[in-house]
């Protein structure tokens, strides 16, 4: 039996690159097989959020998408985000506000919340809420994850504040 494959080029976290893969295959797996394995397999069928990128500036489920569609794309990935020394505002807000039980989730989550942060500019708990919707947590019950999020959202909001004012000296 003949396998048939073909190439796909895109960015992955900034890096151009060009993998061998075949027409059936999925992002997840071509991420996880060439070391990207913060995203996760959940479901396999775009209900649980575990897998979740960002493509173009959209949150996506990988296990959704064939590899081929993610080509000429820009994706980025949980491994994008912050590291153990500098974690990212949404890494250490999940963290301080104890959000984290098995972990499995998480990578999802912060990318769908950093899509969500990163599209929007005034965040209503309604727009978050529908960012978030396709995220599954099966430990926390959300309200730790939803605390974390809301409080990244007022960090991220006050931020241009802060830079103002400093800016505008005293009056």
């Amino acid at each position: 039996m003949k396998t048939n494959t073909c190439s796909v080029s895109l960015s992955i976290n900034g890096e151009k690159k060009t993998f061998a893969t075949r027409p059936d295959e999925k992002l997840l797996d071509l991420l996880r097989r060439e070391g990207y394995k913060g995203t996760k397999y959940g479901c396999g069928q775009g209900t649980c959020g575990a897998c979740t990128v960002i493509m173009d500036g959209r949150a996506v489920y990988a296990c959704l998408l064939y590899a081929m569609q993610a080509e000429g794309r820009k994706v980025r990935t949980i491994e994008s985000m912050g590291t153990y020394d500098k974690p990212a505002p949404i890494q250490q807000e999940l963290v301080a506000a104890g959000a984290v039980q098995c972990g499995y989730c998480i990578p999802g989550i912060i990318m769908s919340a950093t899509a969500l942060m990163e599209a929007e500019k005034d965040i209503s708990d309604e727009t978050a809420k529908e960012y978030m919707d396709g995220n599954l947590c099966r430990c926390t019950g959300y309200e730790k994850i939803w605390v974390a999020l809301r409080r990244t959202i007022d960090r991220a909001a006050a931020e241009p504040k802060k830079k103002a004012s400093a800016k505008g000296g005293k009056k």
